[in-house]
Formats: C-alpha cells, sequence, structure tokens
C-alpha cells in the first residue's frame, strides 16, 4: 500500500508539530568554553630524555658547552601550540560564577525548584557599535574565553527560580520544561540573531583557530588590560540615598523594615530589538493561542490583552525596535505595516509563559478528581471536561493535582563570545516574571539593590486595576494582606480554580543592556527569602560571600533563621562584571548590618518569640 506523502506549509505548523518534529532532550546544564590543551593535560605531551624520578635537587640543566653530558630533565618545548579545546563546564559546579542554596525552612515538603545553564536560542543582544569592536591598530578587538552555541551565536545563560505552592507538580513542570517552550517558540517565530549585520552573521575576530603564538599572547594581554580598564573606570560614589538602616529603638513599638512592599519600583526597560519579519505567522499563532485560552476558560481571557501579541490576536501590538526608528518610520508613511513592526524575544516569551500555562492547565483539567470536595476544581469544569488535552498524559499522575507555581527567570545575552562575567563584557539581561519571586542586581557604584520584578499582588495598583472588572472583592487575610481567590497572587501558573477571574501567566517583561562592569551581581529569590528580607539585605549579605556559592547558602540561612515561620527559601547568585568592586560602593555591606545583627540576636532570644 502506498502512501502519499503530505505536505505541510510552514505558516500551518502549529506547536504541537514543532514537538514532534524536534525530540525532548535534558537541559544543558553546562557552557561552553575553549581552553589550551596543554591545561588539560600538561604532563602529557611527549618529551625526549629519560623519564627518571630523579629529586630535584639532583637533576642538572643542560647545556650546550656540556654536550657530552645527557640532559636530566627534558628540553623546554620550542614553539609550543597553542591550539585550544572545547571543554563543557558545569555551571551548577562554577562556584566562582553561579551559586545555588535550597532550604525547606519549617515546612514538610520544598516545592521550590530552579534552572541554571543555556539554551538553544538566538542572540537578542544589542550589537555594539563598529568603534567598540576596533583597537588602536584598526584591527578587531579579541575576546576572552570564546565560546558559541551550535547556531554560531554567543551562547544565551538561563536562571530560573520556581515557587510552588499547593504542591510541586507545577513548579517541576516549568523546571523541566519552560526552557524547552522558549526554544520552541523561537523557532516558531523564526527569530533571528540580533548581531547579524545586512543578512550576513557578526564575524568574530580573535577566535583561537585564527591566532598564532604572537598574536594569542597580545591578545591575551589585552583582554586582561581591558578587564582592569573597565573595573577600574567604574566610580564608585555614596548615593544620597544610601543611608545606614538601623534596628528599631527599644520600647518605641517600632517595627523594622522586612519584606518588599515598600521598595523602589523597578526601572523601565529598554525598548525590544526586531529580530523576525513573520509578522503574519505571528499572527496566525498569537490568534490560535489567544481563542484556545477563550474556549477552555472564558472569563477574564474573553477580553484579555497580551502586552507584547499583535493587535488583531486581541493584543496591544508588536513593539517597534526603538523610539528614533519608530520617529523615522512615521515620517515615511508609504511604508507598509510590516516593514515597520517586528518580533523580538518579548513576544516568544509571552507566547511561551501562556502556552505552557494552558497545556498545564489542560491537563489539570483532564484528570480525574480524587475527591470532589477537597480537589482543586475549575469553575467551568463541567464545559471543557468533554476535551481532554493532549499533553495531560505527561503531566503529572493519573489523579487530579492542585497548586500551581510563580516563576521568575532572567535570559543573559552578549554581544561577543566573551561571557557577561568578564569585566570588560557588555550584556543584555531580559527578564520575564510572573508571581512574587524576585530578581535583584547590585549596583557596582553605589552597591544599592536595584529591583527587576514586582510583586503581583492585589495591593499593587497595575494589578488592582486589572482584576476589579473580574473579581467581585479583594479579601484581607488576618495579617493584613489582600488576597483574590483565596491566593496572595494576582499572577501565577496552575490554579485552574482562579484562572477566570484573571489569575493569569502573563508574564511582566524588562529589558535591561549592561554596561562593562556596571552591576556586581545577579541574585533571583522566592518568597521564602523576599518575604523576611528586604532587598538591600539580601544584596549586603551576598557581598560578604567570597563566592556566589557561599552568598547564595549565607542569604537562604539568614531567612530561614530569622523567620518566623519559615517558607521554603531558594537563592540563586549569578557572579557578574563588577564582581571584584561589590563592596566598594556606597556604604558596601556597612548599610544594613546594624539591624542584621539585631535580627539575628532577636532570633536567637526565646523570650523575643514568646
Amino acid at each position: 500500500m502506498w502512501t502519499l506523502p503530505i505536505r505541510i506549509s510552514r505558516a500551518s505548523r502549529t506547536h504541537s508539530d514543532v514537538c514532534a518534529q524536534w525530540p525532548r532532550r535534558h537541559f544543558h546544564e553546562y557552557f561552553i568554553t575553549h581552553l589550551p590543551s596543554s591545561s588539560l593535560h600538561p604532563d602529557a605531551r611527549s618529551a625526549g630524555g629519560p623519564h627518571h624520578k630523579l629529586p630535584r635537587d639532583k637533576s642538572t640543566p643542560h647545556t650546550t658547552r656540556e654536550s657530552n653530558r645527557t640532559p636530566a630533565a627534558a628540553p623546554p618545548m620550542v614553539g609550543m601550540s597553542r591550539e585550544m579545546t572545547v571543554v563543557r563546564i558545569p555551571i551548577k559546579n562554577a562556584k566562582h560564577h553561579f551559586g545555588v542554596s535550597l532550604s525547606r525552612g519549617s515546612r514538610p515538603y520544598n516545592e521550590d525548584s530552579y534552572q541554571a545553564g543555556t539554551i538553544e536560542i538566538p542572540a537578542f543582544a544589542k550589537r555594539r557599535p563598529i568603534s567598540l569592536t576596533r583597537n588602536k591598530k584598526g584591527d578587531a578587538s579579541n575576546d576572552i574565553t570564546p565560546a558559541d552555541s551550535p547556531s554560531g551565536d554567543p551562547q544565551v545563560f538561563y536562571f530560573g527560580v520556581f515557587d510552588g505552592h499547593g504542591g510541586s507538580e507545577c513548579s517541576g513542570f516549568l523546571r523541566e520544561q519552560l526552557h524547552e517552550y522558549v526554544e520552541r517558540g523561537a523557532r516558531l517565530f523564526e527569530l533571528e540573531s540580533s548581531l547579524k549585520r545586512k543578512g550576513k552573521p557578526e564575524t568574530y575576530m580573535g577566535w583561537p583557530s585564527s591566532m598564532g603564538d604572537k598574536d594569542e599572547r597580545n591578545s591575551v594581554a589585552e583582554r586582561e588590560a581591558s578587564g582592569k580598564h573597565s573595573l577600574n573606570a567604574v566610580k564608585v560614589h555614596k548615593s544620597p540615598e544610601t543611608t545606614p538602616i538601623k534596628p528599631p529603638r527599644p520600647g518605641t513599638g517600632e517595627k523594622p523594615p522586612s519584606g518588599t512592599d515598600d521598595q523602589t519600583p523597578p526601572p523601565e526597560g529598554f525598548p525590544p530589538l526586531k529580530q523576525s519579519d513573520s509578522i503574519r505567522k505571528a499572527e496566525c499563532l498569537e490568534r490560535s493561542l489567544v481563542v484556545s485560552w477563550k474556549e477552555l476558560v472564558g472569563g477574564y481571557f474573553r477580553r484579555f490583552r497580551p502586552e507584547y501579541f499583535s493587535i488583531s490576536a486581541g493584543g496591544q501590538g508588536h513593539i517597534l525596535e526603538d523610539e528614533s526608528t519608530k520617529q523615522k518610520q512615521l515620517k515615511h508613511s508609504s511604508l507598509s505595516d510590516d516593514s515597520r513592526e517586528g518580533i523580538g524575544i518579548e513576544t516568544v516569551l509571552s507566547y511561551a509563559f501562556l502556552k505552557a500555562d494552558y497545556d498545564f492547565v489542560s491537563a489539570q483539567v483532564a484528570k480525574q478528581d480524587e475527591d470532589p470536595v477537597l480537589a482543586d476544581r475549575a469553575i467551568n469544569d463541567d464545559d471543557i471536561l468533554g476535551h481532554p488535552s493532549k499533553a495531560s498524559k505527561s503531566i503529572g499522575g493519573p489523579k487530579r493535582f492542585k497548586g500551581g507555581s510563580t516563576c521568575s527567570i532572567a535570559l543573559v545575552s552578549t554581544p561577543t563570545p566573551s561571557p557577561f562575567w568578564h569585566p570588560a563584557s557588555p550584556s543584555t539581561i531580559i527578564t520575564a516574571h510572573v508571581g512574587d519571586t524576585r530578581i535583584l542586581l547590585c549596583t557596582t557604584a553605589t552597591g544599592l539593590a536595584v529591583p527587576l520584578t514586582s510583586n503581583h499582588h492585589p495591593s499593587l495598583p497595575q494589578e488592582a486595576t486589572r482584576l476589579r472588572r473580574y473579581a467581585a472583592t479583594f479579601v484581607t487575610d488576618s495579617f493584613g494582606e489582600e488576597r483574590v481567590s483565596g491566593l496572595a497572587n494576582t499572577r501565577a501558573f496552575g490554579d485552574m480554580a482562579s484562572k477566570r477571574i484573571g489569575v493569569s501567566a502573563e508574564p511582566e517583561i524588562r529589558r535591561i543592556e549592561l554596561s562593562p562592569a556596571e552591576y556586581s551581581f545577579l541574585v533571583l529569590v522566592s518568597d521564602g527569602v523576599s518575604g523576611p528580607l528586604s532587598d538591600q539585605e539580601i544584596v549586603d549579605i551576598v557581598k560578604e560571600a567570597r563566592t556566589p556559592e557561599q552568598g547564595a547558602r549565607d542569604v537562604t540561612s539568614f531567612a530561614t533563621e530569622v523567620a518566623t515561620d519559615a517558607d521554603n527559601a531558594t537563592t540563586l547568585v549569578v557572579r557578574l562584571g563588577g564582581w571584584e568592586r561589590r563592596c566598594e560602593g556606597g556604604l558596601g555591606s556597612m548599610g544594613t548590618r546594624e539591624l542584621r545583627d539585631w535580627r539575628k540576636q532577636e532570633a536567637n532570644n526565646p523570650r523575643s518569640r514568646m
């Protein structure tokens, strides 16, 4: 029996088609770099002369005057080869570059999870001007530790923290599969590298294969000098807002500052970069996802407007590359809409988050209730239980599971093969955030904490405005915190019983451009850390650590120690270019030192907890 091949057009390919074409792989928990071959096996090279084991004081060097004597040691290699070898370094074991610490606190189970590694998506960093890629001689400047991804772009690093509630099914699902949704979304939207110039891929000069011995020695010296120059160029000063935080005075009834409700708001992000011209295909994908949400849940999703989706799909429109480009293109009204619009990584992240949440909620609904009274029940499950999801077989067990998860991920991309932790390397960070997990930066110049996320609580004005059309009332619990449908978060994955009133996984996305050595480190924490500690306390604790790994352990242990009811706590610390000067800006770690000592003393005092 003969079968005719069926051709599927590129525009009609769905997410499931791409999933079937690309088999599931394990997460890349490593990064690729190049090391000299001699550093891998320094004693494996062949050498002439006797291979004796004489003590060093008994051996004599070989000289030309005594030609009748056999040299006691092998002659040094002249013109030794400097070929580089590609190696994989597990990022979780690179304690000087990354650190993580988890604690279940006083809870019986730990429902938090995390992920760290590299993902295979096109670079989204902003291309550097040609004036910054040339040295004084006019040649292209070399980069330290060059390494690339299979696509030819510099590696894109992926860090995420997931805070599960009501069970660990959702946080585990995000840990194992959220990065796959991002990668497949980049292929579906046909993203191209932001480093391409006029349709040609960016050429990175100074790679090991193109360097000779002399050129390489010169380039290494130039790289080390550029790194020192970038660190020294940071002018450390004390910001006017940098004042020591003192503990409350005894007998006044004052409460110590804790939590993140009164912290500074996140900065405005930079505009997206145009990485794809497939407007029509993107509109089809976005429209299909929006319609699926309307049919599955309804309620809020009949009128919701994703920020980075096209207007035809019900969103707020694709964002242009930058304001200057927008003004120039508006003057030329003859240009078509396709030439004025573009798709960036922000649109892919919005699609990936909503698609992952859709598959998870569909799997929740398709499961059988273990207990009709206690199980998490969808508001309109009678309308959708007749259409089980295909993804339900691979998510969870045979019974319906409860709960959901918050999520914060940070993607780091560099315009050159230099890693983002090198002091002379610029980079771009894009954060996608849902819930009350938190991402912080530490400014090298002032030592201040810069939050990149905002807590999606009912008390946040933007969230209250978004939900008041759908939620009848906001309830205040015994601790004075507002809740909607029993949840403290207005955005989360899962939680299918609250989807209809607007608890969604629409991500808050922010793009931050990092200059060389502008920031010292990046911190990702769950609410078990950000709840009892302020942003500045978290940053100051990391400053006192010698390595990011030690800083993560210190933050988690301190948060667990001072909390009255310790929640699951997770801390990720990522080294950036200004790590070596992390204690010089502002007051260093002394801004909250007195307060932290007082809090630790109160935590160890049994009478204070009575």
